[in-house]
């Protein structure tokens, strides 16, 4: 039995999910979701909501631009949480290594930083090109344990929600969810992926200025157990390939608008990282410095 929470922007895509449910989940279920069109509530403070008001014991976050395809999936959702009792957060993307440089849930600058474990049709609503589906196992799993998750579909227990709730006075607009709660949640519990369950997701990400200021804010906050290693890389060379990646993201950063003071912050901002001593912090401000004066 599942409890299906939705925030809600657009009607027609509402209800094009809810069909979609309907005609898949193959459980008992419920549905709720909030009319949020104009966008003046986070989408934290309506899953906590949503938490408060289900009536199951598994929950299940998703998007409204989602087509479910695998069939009986709730049934499969029961199977792996009733198999795997530390289980805290299941999704259908996500990546074996979180790295303190600010991204999302992959490492798009460095994939030698850790794996990709997904499953899904993706859609591209913004730039039109064709679906592709998306299927990266490198294990050959059917659970895949995980650092962090994609926000588009999660899953997880009411009690684990309960515990810990989506952080609502950090983030009040419809971004960075997704991490702190992977993060959240993994203190305690395991994180992972199944490959058992196929969805479309009609829309890629649109990487904002509002995204990055949510991103920014929930690495600050997390700063203290990042990296996060589900991959067991080798820690001798983490620090090298972070450093390579923190000089992508300043000359990103600088050109976007950040001044050098605000990119400076963000290095400030990392030296709680098991990883980065004092001694690598002041060779991240020189690495900003040269590629400030490369830019400028």
């Amino acid at each position: 039995m599942l409890s299906i929470i939705i925030c809600s922007a657009n009607e027609n895509d509402l209800n094009l999910v809810s069909q979609s449910i309907k005609n898949t989940v193959g459980v008992p279920y419920e549905i709720i979701s909030f009319n949020n069109s104009d966008g003046k509530k986070g989408i934290c403070e309506l899953y906590n909501q949503g938490t408060a008001r289900a009536k199951y014991d598994l929950l299940c976050f998703m998007h409204e631009d989602i087509e479910m395809i695998t069939e009986k999936w709730g049934q499969k959702i029961e199977t792996i949480f009733s198999e795997n009792n530390n289980l805290g957060l299941l999704g259908i993307a996500g990546g074996g290594y979180k790295s303190v440089v600010p991204s999302s849930w992959y490492n798009a600058d460095l994939e030698i930083n850790g794996g990709f474990y997904i499953n899904l049709v993706q859609g591209f609503r913004y730039s039109g090109k064709p679906d592709i589906h998306d299927y990266r196992n490198p294990r050959n799993e059917t659970l895949s344990k995980v650092a962090s998750i994609d926000g588009c579909w999660m899953c997880t227990r009411k009690s684990v929600a309960q515990k810990y709730p989506f952080d609502e006075d950090l983030l009040r607009n419809f971004h960075g969810y997704d991490l702190d709660f992977s993060f959240s949640v993994g203190q305690q519990f395991e994180i992972a992926v199944t490959y058992e369950i196929l969805l479309k997701h009609f829309s890629e990400g649109n990487f904002t200025q509002q995204w990055m200021e949510d991103t920014l804010k929930v690495h600050k906050k997390w700063s203290w157990i990042l990296p996060i290693n589900s991959d067991q890389l080798d820690a001798k060379i983490l620090k090298g390939n972070e450093r390579r990646a923190f000089r992508i993201f300043f000359e990103r950063a600088l050109k976007q608008g950040y001044s050098f003071s605000e990119v400076s912050k963000i290095i400030w901002n990392t030296r709680h990282s098991r990883i980065f001593p004092l001694r690598i912090i002041f060779k991240m401000f020189f690495d900003l410095w040269k590629v400030f004066r490369k830019i400028r």
